[in-house]
């Protein structure tokens, strides 16, 4: 079981940063095969941004965020990081994080959202 907590967003500037933070909250042993992020901007379906394997760290982003945006982790703080850099008016979305136990299941577990507006 996870209970994520999603964290971070704000209002900022095209061309500016901001770090988005998913933390378990439950207080139990944080051991999800991936943690990942998602957006859902008005008129457009949830759209995925990236992710992280926990154990191992590998990573994947979306085409739209590559080379912008960088997913971390954090083991002791059972922490997921998103640092959006470079931002642009089209990032701007609420931004969801997520988490599944394994490889081939769906995900489950969801935190409550977080608003990011970039403004032009």
């Amino acid at each position: 079981q996870m209970q994520l907590v999603a964290s971070g967003g704000g209002l900022v500037q095209a061309g500016g940063s901001l770090r988005l933070s998913c933390a378990e909250a439950s207080g139990r042993t944080f051991r999800p095969y991936q943690v990942g992020w998602f957006r859902l901007a008005p008129g457009k379906e949830r759209e995925f941004v990236a992710d992280i394997t926990w154990s191992g760290g590998s990573t994947s982003y979306a085409d739209s965020v590559k080379g912008r945006f960088t997913i971390s982790k954090d083991y002791a703080k059972s922490t997921v990081y998103l640092e959006m850099n470079s931002m642009k008016s089209e990032d701007t979305a609420v931004y969801y994080c997520a988490g599944r136990v394994g490889s081939l299941t769906t995900w489950n577990y969801w935190g409550q959202g977080t608003q990011v507006t970039v403004s032009s």
